[in-house]
């Protein structure tokens, strides 16, 4: 081993030889299905629970059901009480509302990181090659 490696010093050279090349765009197509598929699965799941509660909790009909946890996971906010509901039911219904709109808030943060995920390493990946391109010039 060389005193230069030793010290952590890297020439131009090693650094064009631990450089990987661009994966194809087959592989950032698949990467972009695969994550998309976590996404709507997540997404997916998070409507059922929501779904699941209402029905639930409030006994409210499926649809209905969907309805009210669609607009909150959309970010829409809650849609107005349902009418005819006692107020033991709507306190039970309101706290699930509150917790389930937090995980609605969070879910959708995490999933647009997942989706956005390969492309920002794709530009990343992109942006790094050009950067050692350059730098040998």
């Amino acid at each position: 081993m060389s005193a230069e490696r030793a010290r952590g010093v890297i020439s131009d050279a090693d650094v064009m030889l631990t450089m990987t090349p661009m994966p194809s765009r087959s592989k950032f197509l698949g990467k972009l299905l695969r994550n998309f598929s976590i996404a709507a699965t997540v997404i997916g799941g998070g409507l059922f629970i929501g779904m699941v509660g209402y029905h639930a909790l409030g006994g409210l009909s499926w649809l209905e059901s969907f309805y009210y946890a669609a607009m909150i996971l959309s970010g829409e906010g809650p849609p107005p009480d349902p009418v005819g509901m006692s107020t033991a039911r709507t306190s039970e219904l309101h706290l699930f509302a509150g917790f389930y709109a937090l995980f609605s808030g969070v879910t959708f943060i995490t999933m647009v990181g997942v989706l956005l995920a390969p492309v920002l390493h794709r530009f990343l990946h992109r942006f790094h090659l050009e950067l050692v391109a350059h730098e040998g010039d």
